[in-house]
């Protein structure tokens, strides 16, 4: 790897590091001011694993937390995080394609470090709400963005390592910030702890380079040409990474304006069949994976342990994504595998919960279902970035993750049965959606070691999946069912053979 390259991958490292501090802060929020609460009262407060806190001190030994008069707000905290979310992938796609991936990751990995710092400063209760939106926002942009600046900083053979890289920074977040959370007793200590560890690695964001891809559409050549003489490595790097664009010999094009591409030709090139049929089964397959990655989570059931042990191994299941990319197969394969494999695994594990099944057959079999679908994710925020040209890639990549959002909201949806089990319409729901999925993938083209696309007929070009020539394939059948000695052709051509020689 070129220098800059390194500098691209470790920096978006950190960043989806911390990105899931605040991502699961709201139960680690719940189950701290439970504790600090009750302390108040000189009361033993129970854990989430049957046990006794050891923060059950008497109302001497600490102060009260503020937030203990507003405690009946901090469920709707979770609520506004997913609005966030949903409105970061209204806007994330069509700034970061204005402005540039790296100045909205910059704006937004700076403005997620405050969100978490101001809770401890300002615990109110509609500030606190008002926070959690806006830390919504910023890390659906953080998202957008840092798949797209990883998956354009490396070359196609080696795609598939960026965007399961970033997924396993973030499962390495989620054990981190377990442990950070366990340590606070207060909701001061719970929001410092996990903020300022963000506040001081924001300079290290400073250097991270811009999409080169980005800056040769906006004819930014001073950049370029200032990352080539950083060292020869980059400059080859480059070279590598925009080999296709170099070397084009297309008509000149006109010069874009300054504020990108005109209205008219984004919405030409959004509706076209192809990109339109594409967009459809991305938005299709990030639905269903929120609805079955979700739908896991939150009916898994419990294992026992506390809610912090309970994150951290969460994370650690999800971990082995990372061995995904050395599976030597194709984006479309791949995907395909994972969303049979966990709709499957989904369906099986939620039937032995329904007949009372030893809870290890079924934990096992949900955690398979879960890292399956997590890999599904992954390859499909990847898949979307390569089917895309880069006029709408943005907007694209925006509408997927929306689509991902909505599932997200969808799963409250979904029915249960009075005592709590899951219901029959969910069984259904969570593993008939990969399947079809699975299915819909047949209709996508092949976007392994391809140069990424910039314009419809780039996506034309892809190699796309041919449907079996029904007729050739029934007169081969024939021809391999008839014995060899009625094959007079190969009889007829051997006796020449020999009257020849």
């Amino acid at each position: 790897m070129s220098p800059l390259q390194r500098s691209v991958y470790w920096r978006l490292a950190l960043v989806f590091f911390f990105l899931s501090f605040l991502f699961f802060l709201d139960v680690f929020a719940a189950a701290v001011v439970v504790v600090s609460c009750r302390r108040v009262n000189g009361t033993m407060a129970p854990t989430a694993g049957g046990g006794q806190s050891r923060l059950g001190e008497s109302s001497e030994s600490g102060k009260r937390d503020s937030v203990c008069d507003w405690t009946d707000w901090l469920p709707y905290g979770q609520t506004l995080y997913m609005v966030g979310l949903l409105l970061g992938s209204l806007v994330g796609g069509a700034i970061s394609d204005r402005y540039g991936k790296r100045t909205v990751l910059l704006v937004c990995v700076y403005v997620h470090a405050a969100c978490g710092l101001v809770p401890a400063v300002l615990p109110q209760p509609f500030l606190y709400l008002a926070v959690r939106c806006l830390t919504g926002v910023c890390c659906c942009c953080v998202n957008i963005c840092s798949f797209s600046l990883a998956v354009e900083w490396t070359l196609p053979a080696a795609r598939l390592w960026a965007s399961a890289f970033l997924p396993f920074c973030f499962s390495l977040g989620t054990m981190g910030g377990a442990p950070l959370a366990w340590l606070s007793s207060t909701w001061t200590q719970l929001h410092l702890s996990l903020a300022l560890p963000q506040l001081v690695c924001l300079p290290l964001y400073l250097s991270l380079p811009e999409s080169p891809r980005w800056l040769l559409l906006r004819k930014r050549t001073k950049v370029l040409e200032r990352y080539e003489c950083n060292s020869p490595e980059d400059k080859h790097c480059l070279e590598l990474l925009l080999w296709s664009d170099l070397q084009k010999d297309s008509e000149p094009q006109k010069e874009e304006p300054p504020g990108g591409h005109a209205p008219s030709d984004i919405i030409i090139h959004l509706k076209h069949p192809t990109v339109l049929l594409r967009l459809f089964i991305m938005s299709y397959l990030s639905a269903a994976s929120a609805l079955t990655y979700f739908g896991i989570c939150m009916n898994i059931g419990s294992f026992g342990v506390g809610v912090y042990s309970a994150q951290f191994f969460s994370g650690l299941s999800e971990a082995p994504c990372l061995l995904v990319p050395l599976v030597r197969l194709g984006r479309r394969p791949i995907s395909m595998l994972a969303l049979f494999l966990s709709g499957a695994a989904c369906f099986l594990s939620l039937l032995l919960s329904r007949c009372n099944a030893d809870p290890v057959l079924v934990m096992s079999l949900a955690l398979l279902g879960k890292l399956c679908i997590l890999g599904a994710l992954f390859i499909s925020t990847l898949y979307s970035i390569e089917l895309f040209p880069t006029v709408v890639r943005q907007r694209c990549a925006s509408l997927v993750n929306l689509s991902f959002r909505l599932g997200c909201l969808v799963n409250s949806l979904v029915p249960s049965t009075p005592n709590g089990a899951i219901s029959l319409a969910a069984m259904v729901v969570y593993s008939s959606g990969p399947m079809v999925g699975c299915g819909l993938c047949l209709l996508l083209p092949e976007t392994s070691g391809v140069p990424l696309p910039d314009s419809v007929e780039d996506c034309e070009r892809q190699p796309r999946p041919r449907p079996p020539n029904m007729a050739a394939l029934w007169r081969a059948r024939k021809l391999m069912s008839r014995k060899p000695e009625t094959l007079p052709s190969e009889t007829e051509d051997t006796h020449t053979h020999t009257h020849t020689h």
